[in-house]
């Protein structure tokens, strides 16, 4: 009620996402209070390319919290259909994003793996700090994230940031990097869709070329020189 009443009486509401732009409105904030400036990011900080591995091996990297809304279990069904050799890392610890979730979803998760076995094809490696996060970017290929839900979605901006392609459910900010085969793709939950994005990936010239575009649309709509210009014209404005 409180946050409510703050946000209906503020000049201006600044969200990061269109999908954080929908939601204020369903909250019943006015269109007219309403900018979309989302959080910004120092491309440089992220090696210029992600490792281009000469290997027969597809390397596919997921980075986040593990919780039920990030339907893990629809990547590990996914890559189990690949014809091709792969390795799935999967970097984060388990949490909880709500106290009605179920426990023990990591579990389910490496039981799975031993149903479709692949127990030897993925890693699940825990919590990593940020600092050292950005060296997890660069030993992928391929990066997806199939969340049914996010506001924003870090974790995609900081891999497209590192120059990866990006596999991600129409979700957060996956809505403004993602331009179907030229940035990455989206797709809609579906495994057997999503495997065969991924089987599209296995083509090393096409990583590349769709990673470098993915990255140069984060420098273009995220990088802080324009986020910032964005808040001044913001301030100056009201």
């Amino acid at each position: 009620m409180t946050w409510k009443a703050s946000a209906k009486n503020a000049n201006a509401v600044v969200v990061s996402s269109k999908l954080e732009y929908e939601d204020a409105i369903e909250f019943g904030i006015s269109k007219k209070k309403i900018h979309i400036i989302p959080m910004g990011i120092d491309v440089d900080e992220y090696v210029d390319s992600p490792i281009n591995h000469n290997g027969y091996t597809i390397n596919i990297l997921f980075v986040g919290r593990i919780a039920r809304v990030r339907r893990i279990e629809i990547l590990l069904k996914a890559v189990a259909k690949l014809p091709t050799s792969f390795h799935l890392t999967l970097v984060g610890g388990e949490e909880k994003t709500s106290s009605l979730s179920k426990s023990g979803y990591l579990k389910e998760l490496k039981q799975l793996c031993q149903t479709l076995s692949i127990n030897d094809r993925v890693s699940f490696v825990g919590p990593v700090s940020q600092d050292k996060l950005f060296g997890w970017y660069t030993k992928g290929d391929v990066f997806v994230y199939p969340s049914l839900y996010e506001n924003f979605g870090q974790p995609i901006l900081e891999a497209a940031a590192a120059g990866l392609p990006i596999i991600s459910t129409p979700v957060g900010v996956a809505n403004e990097i993602i331009s179907d085969n030229e940035t990455g793709f989206l797709f809609n939950g579906n495994d057997q869709e999503l495997a065969n994005k991924i089987a599209q990936l296995t083509d090393q010239k096409l990583r590349k070329k769709i990673g470098e575009a993915a990255r140069e649309q984060v420098r273009i709509l995220f990088g802080w020189e324009g986020i910032i210009k964005k808040y001044l014209d913001l301030y100056r404005s009201l």
